[in-house]
């Protein structure tokens, strides 16, 4: 058996990222074997990572890449904004992102699939991170665009916007993701909303005018005008722009000669439902009671 020197657990830990006692032990285990140990500690990983796939990660980044010909956006999870700010999962979150824009990724299976620079997996890659800082964290979604006029808008880390735009400028694209990132439209055109999204308004509408007691012919065009007043909030061309309120987006691209053709909004952790920390139930259950 090899001498567990200090230099040896070092090396361990540089190599691993690991805490010193945790270096130690898998040495001990592996009879000094730095190989070894290494192995064995990276099986223990995963391991502990499976344990923590459970755990809330709504916390994260969004990251935007672009070649000029292709764009992509990424969302990447973890489970405290401490985390999201370390240079380790920026990082990850950084070569994930360019890794989907390289190979035109557009779908977050394959893209957990696709190889990191090291010869392992993105899923691979995330879990070695879990089992390095401790955290549950994971590759959420992606989503590719190609061709046109593309332009982005990033606020702070936490929203992310793309938009495909044919005609107009990089300046007007541009003015528009942000216009999307503050104002959330859900399509681009009437056209796009789904009807079975218009009728479930219309019946919520049409049972809350009832109480009012008019006569139906009244009701029928109450409805009609808040459909229409719904349409405007939920797309994009019908919202009045944020930058001048007086005109809405449809009138701003169409005196620009432009067209959006499509566009992207994310948000960290949005839809993930986050549990309420209980501060005094967490510290009974580290004590064991």
């Amino acid at each position: 058996m090899a001498e567990i020197t200090a230099t040896l657990v070092k090396e361990l830990r540089e190599r691993t990222g690991a805490g010193m006692m945790e270096c130690k032990k898998a040495l001990v285990e592996t009879a000094g074997d730095l190989d070894a140990a290494i192995e064995h500690m990276r099986k223990a990983g995963m391991a502990k990572a499976d344990k923590k796939a459970g755990r809330t990660a709504a916390e994260g980044l969004i990251v935007v890449k672009t070649d000029g010909k292709r764009m992509v956006m990424v969302e990447v999870n973890c489970e405290t904004d401490f985390v999201a700010k370390g240079d380790d999962f920026r990082a990850l979150a950084d070569t994930v992102a360019q890794i989907a824009l390289d190979q035109g990724i557009n779908d977050n299976d394959a893209l957990l699939q696709a190889k990191m620079p090291a010869g392992n997996t993105v899923e691979e890659a995330t879990k070695e991170l879990i089992a390095k800082i401790g955290e549950n964290m994971g590759v959420r979604r992606v989503i590719s665009m190609e061709g046109g006029l593309l332009e982005h808008y990033l606020h702070g880390v936490r929203i992310g916007v793309m938009v495909q735009m044919e005609g107009g400028s990089s300046e007007l694209a541009r003015d528009v993701a942000m216009h999307i990132a503050a104002s959330r439209p859900q399509c681009v055109s009437e056209e796009q909303v789904p009807a079975e999204v218009i009728e479930k308004e219309r019946e919520i509408f049409t049972a809350q005018s009832a109480e009012s007691g008019k006569p139906a012919d009244i009701i029928a065009k109450m409805v009609d005008g808040r459909i229409k007043k719904f349409l405007k909030e939920v797309t994009l061309l019908g919202q009045p722009f944020v930058k001048n309120p007086d005109v809405t987006v449809e009138k701003l691209l169409k005196d620009a000669g432009a067209k959006v053709t499509a566009f992207a909004r994310f948000e960290v952790g949005e839809g993930i439902e986050k549990k309420a920390a209980n501060f005094a139930e967490e510290v009974a259950q580290m004590a064991g009671h």
